[in-house]
């Protein structure tokens, strides 16, 4: 979510952001592109995606709007794929998730920024590719829905997503800190990375409800609530879906200790050491791993601000069938 502060072309091509609104965001201008705000680099990388991406019928993608669960999505869903190829043995400390953080088990599209790192290394990997996202529907590559790609797409509360956000962005926001009062305002604009928030969440439930088969629309809290049932739910998706004897030898639970919150979060991967996955911006591993809290936002928000948000998300998404 972060970026670095180069300027000149590495922000972003100068002749395309010169057409786009722009604003000030949380930290930094932000560009109303195809109605989704994004950092200057971002719309650069964006429109690489677009343009030079090649999506294949059986490639997989994570889509998620910035803070709704994307490090434990990728997590559950690469143990699932996977679990033929890497087991799980307790003890034997050999699986993927136990030495490799989620974020780099499954790339993201447009990250790190595609003016440097070029689109042809995820021409590499081999089929069928699990991928993930920030992007609204309305950015994804034309193919993708063309193909039939499927989509796994994972919300979150909107006042745990603001909460989630504001601290991290304090967390890796080189150096200063960001005001939650100003932030908030903000985000009931809808001015954040990848907003507003609400025609994400929108376009992605609309597709679900129209293609199920090809979207699958989950909801964090639910998941939490319940993730074995969601992760056979998303075994079944991912068209791995779990034998008899498997949950007979209790696999399921196994993926669902393995990529807990509290498991990964304690892991010396996921807990120490820095990277660079944006490009320009190293940060710390642990930045990925906070509360992963089910309404974290009562110990942050004022009842006033929680109505507040509680009404513009009820306006915005009404008569959508979707409500929180």
């Amino acid at each position: 979510m972060a970026e670095s502060n180069h300027d000149g072309a590495e922000e972003g091509d100068s002749q395309l952001l010169s057409t786009l609104p722009t604003r000030q965001g949380m930290w930094k201008p932000f560009f109303l592109y195809r109605g989704c705000w994004l950092t200057p680099r971002s719309v650069t990388s964006v429109a690489l995606v677009q343009s030079q991406f090649t999506p294949r019928p059986d490639d997989v993608f994570l889509a998620t709007y910035p803070k709704c669960g994307t490090t434990w999505l990728k997590a559950l869903a690469f143990a699932i794929a996977n679990r033929t190829v890497h087991p799980i043995v307790s003890g034997s400390g050999a699986h993927p998730l136990l030495t490799t953080h989620p974020q780099d088990l499954v790339p993201f599209l447009e990250l790190p920024h595609r003016d440097v790192h070029p689109i042809a290394d995820l021409d590499k990997l081999p089929s069928p590719r699990l991928l993930s996202t920030h992007m609204p529907p309305s950015l994804l590559p034309p193919g993708v829905p063309a193909l039939g790609c499927r989509v796994v797409y994972l919300c979150r509360e909107p006042k745990d997503v603001f909460v989630s956000t504001w601290h991290y962005m304090n967390k890796v926001g080189e150096g200063f800190h960001i005001d939650m009062g100003a932030s908030f305002e903000l985000f009931c604009e809808g001015m954040t990375l990848c907003g507003p928030l609400w025609e994400h969440y929108l376009g992605y439930w609309n597709q679900s409800v129209a293609e199920p088969d090809r979207v699958l629309f989950l909801k964090y809290d639910e998941m939490m609530a319940d993730t074995t049932k969601h992760v056979r739910m998303l075994a079944k998706f991912l068209r791995v879906p779990f034998t008899d004897e498997e949950v007979s030898d209790g696999a399921v639970e196994e993926i669902v200790s393995l990529c807990s919150f509290e498991t990964l979060k304690s892991l010396p991967v996921n807990s120490s050491g820095v990277s660079d996955r944006i490009g320009g911006m190293p940060m710390e591993n642990s930045s990925y791993f906070r509360a992963g809290k089910v309404g974290d936002w009562k110990t942050h928000l004022t009842e006033e601000m929680a109505k507040r948000l509680d009404g513009i998300v009820e306006e915005k998404l009404r008569g959508s069938g979707l409500t929180f």
